[in-house]
């Protein structure tokens, strides 16, 4: 699919693991051996970072699931999204930043360079309004990298044409001169500066109401309508300054890498006193690779790449029914289908909530045909449960009393923020009067078939149980408009974990209770005669 798109500033990507041509073999989580007189030995583990486990670290891949700019009104008054991006190593890194639809269609993608220790902020009301990617002082190949008094604290140099450091600047302690892996520097000194105006109108159209001309035809619908440029980003880790784009099978071959070593951050932010005058941040999530490290296309060598059994970019690394080479190729974690959700609705403080909610489409977001972006406009969600703190529980039903039923189809596009009060949501159970509690989200599409609802994430469809789609939940709490708190939802089950079927008992997926209740003697479990201790915790099931 043919996008026009900007660089900014770029450089250098990661070194090389020094077991990286080893292939992982998959091994149990922590569970404890039996030792003498039935006492456990201590935990056995390997292969710790084999995990679909998402949390906040150092990764590959950061999602900003949700972004809400006001792009029509003046800077003191118009909402916004800002979002900063850290290397925590001492290499140099590339940046690559691709801005993306609430339908999965990307718009935009730029590049930014980070020395070793950098951190770049951006506001994307400066990118969507004044058309301007990064400030002038945004950091490129040339930049020179300061002298700090400990080697510990050193940054390695660019290695753009020669060592580009301050003088007396010390050899850091693991006498890294640069980042091996940057296989290009061309497009990596220089800013982009203002976005053309025409780029920058079809990105503005795009957010906005879904229209598309520098790529797609007027009437090729790539997103929702709506006042405020609404989207998601995902940064990776890159080992060129490029224009590609990660719905492109190229990326996974000639531009990704795989080293953990970004973090991020974002802010919500409502200036205006009328409306709002608050302000809500959160960490953009970690998504590790899985092994780390490795040059841009050595995924082409291992069989498989990974031992995860899909991976966060799978859909976009083929097309069709079948196995093919680039299958898991970015070696991504994937990310959950169940999440628990807390929710402030009313009181005499007049809470509210929302839920932002990033989906995985079910298509590569092209503008028209089998891949088109319209696919990712409505994916189904499986199921909703709300309880109140009373453990009253409700679920959505057809409020019309009629046979046969109204059909309820409960669906969000790939990104959205939903008031609980909504119509998508349970009602508010009755019973106690509470304002308040927590919803179960499964959020699987629930397809059935192969190449719709059911798109296996890695091209092959699966042999057996259906895989779970892929979503993320952060929680937007706020009240008197004043008061904002924004953090995520706790997920039920990692993305490895299988599709939780509707009407299903609810609670965490995966651990099968090593010692189960009622606790018997004998049964895995050991007594001194009046207290009986589990052997451990949970056992990793198949």
């Amino acid at each position: 699919m043919k996008k026009i798109t900007v660089l900014a500033v770029l450089a250098a990507a990661l070194m090389v693991a020094p077991a990286f041509a080893m292939r992982l073999t998959p091994s149990p989580n922590a569970t404890f051996a039996v030792g003498t007189a039935g006492v456990a030995s201590g935990p056995a583990t390997t292969n710790n970072d084999d995990s679909c486990d998402i949390g906040t670290a150092p990764a590959a891949t950061l999602l900003l699931p949700y972004f809400d700019v006001d792009i029509k009104d003046s800077q003191s008054i118009a909402h916004t999204t800002l979002f900063a991006i850290t290397n925590v190593s001492n290499l140099p890194q590339i940046a690559h930043v691709t801005v993306w639809t609430d339908w999965s269609f990307p718009v935009l993608d730029f590049n930014i360079f980070l020395t070793g220790y950098d951190v770049q902020s951006i506001n994307l009301y400066d990118i969507l309004n004044r058309g301007i990617i990064a400030p002038p002082s945004g950091t490129s190949a040339t930049t020179t990298v300061p002298a700090n008094p400990t080697a510990g604290s050193q940054a390695a140099c660019s290695g753009y044409e020669g060592d580009v450091c301050a003088p007396g600047a010390l050899v850091p302690a693991n006498n890294a001169s640069t980042n091996p892996n940057i296989n290009s520097f061309t497009g990596c000194t220089n800013l982009p500066g203002a976005i053309p105006p025409t780029l920058l109108s079809c990105v503005q159209s795009a957010l906005t109401t879904g229209v598309y001309t520098c790529g797609c035809t007027s009437s090729q619908i790539v997103g929702g309508t709506h006042s405020d440029a609404i989207g998601y980003i995902t940064v990776d880790v890159n080992a060129n300054c490029n224009t590609s784009l990660p719905n492109q099978a190229t990326y996974f071959t000639t531009n990704i890498l795989f080293d953990n070593v970004l973090i991020g951050d974002y802010e919500q932010v409502n200036p205006n006193s009328a409306t709002g005058n608050y302000a809500g941040g959160n960490p953009m999530v970690a998504i590790r690779a899985v092994p780390e490290g490795g040059a841009v296309g050595s995924s082409a060598l291992m069989a498989p790449p990974t031992n995860l059994p899909n991976t966060f970019y799978d859909r976009y690394e083929g097309t069709g029914v079948g196995a093919h080479a680039l299958a898991r190729a970015d070696r991504r974690q994937p990310l959950p289908s169940l999440f628990a959700a807390r929710y402030i609705q009313g009181g005499t403080a007049a809470f509210n909530t929302s839920y932002e909610i990033w989906r995985e489409g079910i298509t590569q977001g092209a503008c028209s045909g089998t891949q088109a972006a319209s696919s990712n406009s409505a994916l189904a969600i499986s199921e909703i449960v709300r309880f109140d703190e009373h453990e009253n529980a409700t679920t959505v039903s057809p409020t019309t009393v009629i046979s046969p039923a109204p059909n309820i189809t409960l669906s969000l596009p790939e990104t959205s923020s939903t008031p609980t009060s909504a119509s998508l949501f349970p009602a508010m159970p009755s019973a106690a009067g509470d304002v308040s509690g927590w919803m179960y989200l499964n959020l699987h599409n629930g397809g059935t078939d192969t190449s719709t609802l059911d798109y296996s994430r890695d091209g092959v469809a699966p042999a057996g149980p259906n895989r779970a789609s892929q979503n993320w939940v952060s929680v937007d709490m706020y009240a008197e408009g004043r008061y904002e708190a924004l953090f995520d939802a706790a997920w039920l089950g990692n993305g490895c974990s299988p599709p939780a079927a509707v009407g299903a008992q609810i609670g965490p997926a995966g651990g099968v209770l090593v010692c189960p209740p009622p606790l018997t003697f004998g049964a895995g479990c050991t007594t001194d005669g009046a207290t009986v201790f589990p052997l451990g915790s949970n056992v990793t099931p198949p």
